[in-house]
């Protein structure tokens, strides 16, 4: 209870993301396998493979609402006339938070998508993680060495869309859920 008497409001853990289609998920997991399988780490399951956007954490359920709705006014903002392409084609491991990651050179359109998305949430009051934007998937966890890491061969990502997401933490490990995707390709009427 709050010191005002009453519950306090349910929240969800959220981010924002480029959310590919399972075909794509699955090509980066068969392309990373190798690496994963010799880094000793822990794979991140091929189902919950994406690049985050920008992190917002705990939001009050209340606020989901106007969290869509900056959403969507980022997504109209920076729409563009192709789809936003994301080519995957060399792996590092992070050594500070322990995990092997693919890297891709990321578009000027993804980096002004994470900043503006940054930007709005700072200036209608959430507190979004502000590390600067880098076009990367993490594959696998709790990777304590990585010599050695094997070519990569290039795995291209496109995106029509970005997705809110839940995020939830399960014994099993972090359950992902797409809450609802955003435009980033301008539809034939706005083109005209």
């Amino acid at each position: 209870m709050t010191a005002e008497g009453r519950a306090p409001a349910a929240t969800q853990r959220l981010f924002f993301a480029l959310w590919p289609e399972e075909a794509a998920r699955l090509a980066l997991a068969t392309g990373t396998a190798r690496a994963v399988r010799h880094c000793g780490g822990r794979p991140v399951p091929a189902a919950n493979l994406h690049v985050t956007l920008m992190f917002l954490g705990s939001v009050s359920s209340e606020r989901i609402p106007e969290v869509r709705s900056l959403a969507r006014a980022v997504a109209a903002a920076c729409a563009q006339e192709q789809p936003l392409a994301l080519t995957f084609d060399r792996l590092v491991h992070w050594s500070v938070p322990h995990i092997l990651c693919a890297l891709a050179e990321a578009p000027d359109a993804a980096a002004r998508l994470a900043a503006a998305l940054k930007d709005v949430a700072a200036a209608t009051g959430f507190a979004p993680d502000l590390k600067p934007f880098r076009a990367h998937v993490t594959v696998a966890r709790k990777v304590l060495h990585a010599a050695h890491l094997p070519a990569l061969r290039p795995v291209l990502w496109c995106f029509n869309d970005f997705a809110l997401i839940d995020s939830r933490t399960e014994p099993s490990g972090p359950i992902y859920s797409v809450i609802e995707s955003y435009p980033l390709v301008k539809s034939e009427k706005a083109r005209e």
